[in-house]
């Protein structure tokens, strides 16, 4: 049975990039549920992909503030 030999940053970099594209459709879901002037990002640190809907606009943060839109718009990120 041959060898096989991995390349492991590569193969660590086909994972984040993979799980970066899933946390990226799915802060894109939250922010679109939650409503306009929120925005999504995404950053690939050493470990993970991490990814953040913040509130860019002052109507954004009054619905947050008063309806918590985000907070009901996370079940959309499923």
């Amino acid at each position: 049975m041959p060898n096989i030999k991995f390349n492991d940053r590569e193969l660590s970099r086909l994972l984040k990039e993979t799980a970066k594209n899933d946390v990226k459709k799915r802060a894109d879901r939250i922010a679109a549920a939650a409503g306009d002037g929120m925005e999504s990002s995404v950053v690939i640190g050493r470990t993970r992909a991490r990814a953040s809907v913040i509130t860019a606009t002052y109507a954004a943060r009054t619905a947050e503030a008063r309806n918590a839109a985000l907070t009901r718009a996370i079940d959309a990120g499923r």
